[in-house]
């Protein structure tokens, strides 16, 4: 359902559920019933589903990841002036969508993975509210990168597959698409977030 839809379909119910209570009359009839019905099952109902699925569309939106003060530090090295900064490089290039930019790389592709990031992601907030936030040093992967996210955009492109990087031995390649050897291991690329160096980095300044 269209977002801008939401506030006509929530008005709609709670006028129906103001009708049924200012007319309890009504209810006595079968017609009445099945407007008790919507307005007081079907609004609390329609109400969260609305909202949970609003808050999820939010939840893949990098202003929604970088809310965390401990996360301000990684959003910040989306900007650093080096090309050889992975994440910076995607960001200001406009790779992956900017407003998505941390939903769309921390996303593992697989059957569950839209589900299990946003689950992740309501785990954080329990910590950030309720818990003890790790210091921004302390964040790791909850497992290793796997390739396959690089490759669900890289695999098949021209600039990757004959990138001379990739050339260096017979089976670098086959060795990165079976995820033998990492992208993102010493000599690759190495070089991803680095949030605690921030202060020795240049900053690219988004044109407005």
């Amino acid at each position: 359902m269209p977002v801008w839809l939401i506030p006509s379909v929530l008005a709609l119910l709670a006028l129906l559920a103001l009708i049924m209570g200012a007319r309890t009359r009504l209810t006595r009839s079968r017609e009445g019933k099945i407007l008790a019905f919507l307005a007081l099952l079907v609004l609390p109902v329609a109400a969260a589903g609305l909202a949970f699925e609003e808050h999820m569309d939010r939840a893949q939106s990098r202003s929604f990841c970088l809310s965390c003060h401990v996360m301000e530090d990684y959003g910040k090295s989306l900007l650093i002036d080096d090309p050889s900064y992975i994440p910076a490089r995607h960001f200001q290039n406009n790779l992956v969508p900017r407003e998505r930019a941390c939903y769309t790389c921390h996303t593992t592709y697989t059957l569950f993975g839209g589900v299990q990031a946003k689950i992740r992601g309501l785990r954080h907030l329990y910590v950030e509210y309720l818990g003890q936030p790790p210091k921004a040093e302390e964040i790791k992967l909850y497992e290793p990168y796997n390739n396959r996210e690089c490759l669900h955009c890289h695999l098949g492109a021209r600039r990757f597959e004959e990138a001379s990087a990739h050339q260096k031995s017979r089976d670098l390649l086959g060795r990165m698409k079976s995820n033998q050897l990492s992208c993102s291991s010493s000599g690759c690329h190495e070089f991803i977030h680095d949030a605690g160096s921030l202060g020795q980095m240049n900053f690219w300044k988004v044109p407005k």
